[in-house]
């Protein structure tokens, strides 16, 4: 087990160590991680079938070395210029692979940038599938009270409300298990955003089939790349219910400044993983951005079936807007490093 001092790993300096007294004894430098992709699942293989989230990143991204670390189900990927791909695993073994990857001695990543790339459910009131949105704010829906909406009080709105409240739209606290709400760096968003709005993303007779049937004007639209909130739990959910719960969740916990756009399960996981591993050093929590990607639509169009299910086209067009959004950014991370490496790139709103 490596135990972390701020900002020095016993293990690593154990290790140096040993190298120092023992002759002939080498101990590798820790590669010095310039951005973390992480992507949370794959479909069968990670290469050559059907892609989920990792195989694009694996199959276009120049990666040379497959590295197998303790507490990650998948080898992770390295490339030469210092980026690292993980498949993460959905729900809470994203927050453990994060945890492997910065407390693995092999790798130096206190200050490497962090991309979540993955797909999501946007609000048709937001965007519509196949877009792409660069979030904000990252709120947590798992840490809740939660009722059975048919046994709630006749003045609630719904069952779900804060932990340390006894009713719905009350701020509580969820002290020991999240900070609930994280604002990403509003200077690296803008920026990441300014490099990427004017992507060109995939767009099909599927696509335009699937828009045709909301009456939302932002679900109609073609996909586009835009700035909007990420809203996380650990189980799927769907509906026009529970899309109305998540935009006042997102708006209660943001004070009013955060928009939900994409529902996903893993992004609150990350944060709070980072924000624990945070003070050792291992990483710096304003280094992370959130690109979520519209495989489907948080609630069903009018009169369709209610039970969830995948917009058709919904997918392959999702992963492949992560890939084409987000790898513009990784690469100018790697090639501004110089200035990178100790200032985050900055734009205005």
């Amino acid at each position: 087990m490596a135990w972390c001092l701020p900002g020095v790993c016993v293990f690593r300096l154990i290790l140096l160590m040993i190298a120092a007294l023992v002759p002939g004894v080498a101990i590798a430098a820790p590669i010095p991680v310039k951005v973390v992709v992480l992507t949370m699942f794959e479909i069968g293989a990670e290469t050559g079938d059907v892609a989920g989230e990792f195989q694009h990143w694996a199959e276009r991204y120049p990666f040379t070395q497959q590295l197998n670390v303790p507490g990650i189900e998948h080898p992770v990927r390295v490339s030469k210029d210092g980026v690292v791909l993980v498949l993460a695993g959905m729900n809470a073994r994203s927050r453990q692979s994060v945890t492997a990857l910065a407390l693995d001695p092999r790798f130096d990543t206190s200050k490497a940038y962090w991309l979540i790339a993955g797909i999501a459910g946007v609000d048709p009131s937001s965007g519509s599938i196949g877009s792409a949105a660069w979030a904000r704010w990252v709120v947590d829906a798992d840490a809740a009270h939660e009722m059975d909406d048919r046994e709630t009080p006749p003045d609630w709105p719904w069952g779900i409300y804060s932990l340390n409240t006894r009713k719905p739209r009350l701020k509580g606290n969820a002290a020991g298990a999240s900070n609930m709400a994280w604002k990403l760096d509003p200077g690296l968003v803008n920026w990441a955003y300014g490099l990427t709005r004017a992507t060109p993303l995939a767009d099909n007779p599927k696509l335009q089939a699937a828009r045709a049937n909301y009456t939302q004007a932002a679900a109609r639209q073609p996909p586009g790349v835009y700035v909007g909130d990420a809203i996380g739990t650990a189980r799927f959910w769907h509906g026009e219910r529970r899309t109305a719960w998540a935009r006042d969740w997102v708006k209660l916990w943001t004070d009013g400044d955060g928009q939900f756009a994409m529902s996903d399960c893993e992004d609150h996981q990350v944060m709070d993983a980072l924000d624990l591993l945070g003070p050792s050093g291992r990483v710096d929590r304003r280094r992370v951005l959130v690109l979520r990607t519209a495989s489907n639509y948080s609630t069903p169009p009018p009169g369709a079936d209610p039970v969830f299910d995948f917009a058709p086209g919904g997918l392959d067009a999702g992963v492949e807007a992560a890939y084409r959004v987000g790898s513009p950014v990784v690469k100018a991370l790697v090639a501004g490093w110089g200035d990178y490496a100790d200032k985050i790139p900055q734009a205005s709103p």
